[in-house]
């Protein structure tokens, strides 16, 4: 992230406590050690991979001499770099200017003055830094405000989308894992795609015809990173909220990263916080042109390896390489989807195995307990029904013409609506 804020990083230093120092974030003999490198590395700025409070920054300013910047700061300023339109700026201001405002007091050296009195003025004995806060609060409300704006434009576009029966794919995954080029080859768009953190901040969405000529929405998004701040989580709400829309989620890992395992892991994190990690998920392992031949020729065990199931897609975005080899994954993991149908049931306290086989095969959006057992509300694929039908006590199921015998189908017919079996 230094490097690609355009910062030289010429030194580094650790530390194992069992937490955050609560004055200097690392401990005093750790200070010290930090200073005296200053005379060797002569470096003008430390960087701090954690999140500062900001007597933390001050005293460490203090201590050091030198501007302190924590985890949070420069995140956005990558983010600040990379915002392209009005909306993403907002956004960066917003968690920029949440993020300064208990700093202010160590960001102005004019904060303790008293402001002058009079008609149109600030009021006698209002600080500086009064005054500033009071400017920064209201330039908070003035960009909540715009953004309101701009997410029940979004919100209409969206409705307007749902009435449409097209399904949703969002491009989720670790920043620079290749989603925009991944976009770009599939729909010739133009969606600037940069080997740098975060060079996407704004949602994307292009048609795509899957291999049976099917429509669906394409959407690129915000790339995830490990401990994101959750101010830009929640700045950055329009872009997390594609992928509350999305029927399935394309997770793209750059396979040949170092840390892939890890990336991984912190995009299931993400997607777990924001409560749609039920989706069906597509593994993309893109980059595989840069693998060993070996390991090309097998990609279940490089699946395996980066902790993603066996039967995950091998790609190049770059290259166009085994494109339609993904869109048909897409394509049947969406028919797979078609098939999850509501259910309701009670399984007792002594078979919790068969509540940890319905988190795992099935999604749950709401569970109970009694002295029944753990009851269920979910949904669960035709295919996996049997297994849970002794505990099931309410299954509703819109069977399909062909599916139906004649006599059921002419029942429906009259009704109007599916069947509900016990």
């Amino acid at each position: 992230m230094a490097e690609t804020v355009d910062v030289e990083v010429v030194g580094s230093v650790s530390q194992k406590l069992k937490a955050p120092h609560p004055a200097t974030y690392v401990g005093k003999g750790k200070v010290e050690e930090i200073k005296k490198l200053k005379e060797s590395l002569e470096y003008t700025l430390v960087m701090v991979d954690g999140e500062l409070s900001p007597a933390q920054q001050r005293n460490l300013e203090t201590a050091l001499e030198v501007k302190i910047i924590d985890r949070t700061a420069l995140i956005l300023d990558v983010f600040a770099r990379r915002a392209q339109t009005h909306e993403g700026r907002l956004q960066v201001e917003l968690a920029q200017l949440q993020y300064r405002l208990p700093r202010l007091t160590r960001m102005w050296t004019h904060l303790s003055r008293q402001g002058v009195g009079g008609v149109g003025l600030r009021g006698p004995g209002e600080t500086q830094l009064e005054a500033d806060r009071r400017e920064a609060q209201k330039r908070i409300s003035y960009i909540k405000d715009q953004l309101a704006h701009v997410h029940a434009h979004r919100e209409r576009y969206r409705e307007r989308r749902r009435q449409t029966p097209i399904a949703v794919v969002s491009l989720v995954g670790y920043t620079n894992a290749g989603k925009s080029t991944l976009l770009n080859t599939i729909t010739g768009a133009d969606v600037l795609a940069e080997d740098k953190l975060f060079a996407t901040l704004d949602p994307t969405t292009r048609r795509v015809a899957l291999p049976s000529g099917r429509e669906v929405l394409l959407t690129d998004t915000v790339g995830f990173i490990n401990n994101l701040p959750t101010l830009l989580i929640a700045a950055f709400r329009a872009t997390l909220e594609e992928i509350s829309e999305a029927t399935v989620l394309v997770h793209v890992v750059d396979v040949v990263h170092p840390n892939a395992a890890e990336q991984v892991h912190t995009v299931n994190t993400t997607l777990e916080d924001l409560a749609v990690d039920g989706r069906p998920v597509v593994y993309a392992l893109n980059k595989i042109d840069r693998l060993p031949d070996g390991e090309r020729d097998n990609l279940p065990e490089v699946a395996e390896s980066v902790d993603v199931p066996r039967d995950a897609v091998g790609i190049s975005a770059q290259h166009g390489f085994n494109l339609d080899g993904l869109l048909q994954k897409i394509e049947e993991t969406l028919e797979d989807e078609a098939n999850f149908v509501p259910v309701t049931g009670t399984i007792p306290f002594d078979r919790t195995e068969m509540v940890d086989l319905f988190h795992k095969l099935g999604r749950v959006s709401e569970h109970e307990y009694d002295e029944h057992g753990t009851t269920i509300h979910g949904e669960l694929s035709r295919r996996d029904l049997g297994r849970f039908a002794p505990w099931m006590t309410e299954v509703e199921v819109v069977s399909s013409a062909e599916d139906e015998p004649p006599d059921t189908r002419e029942d429906e017919a009259e009704n109007g609506h599916g069947s509900r079996v016990a």
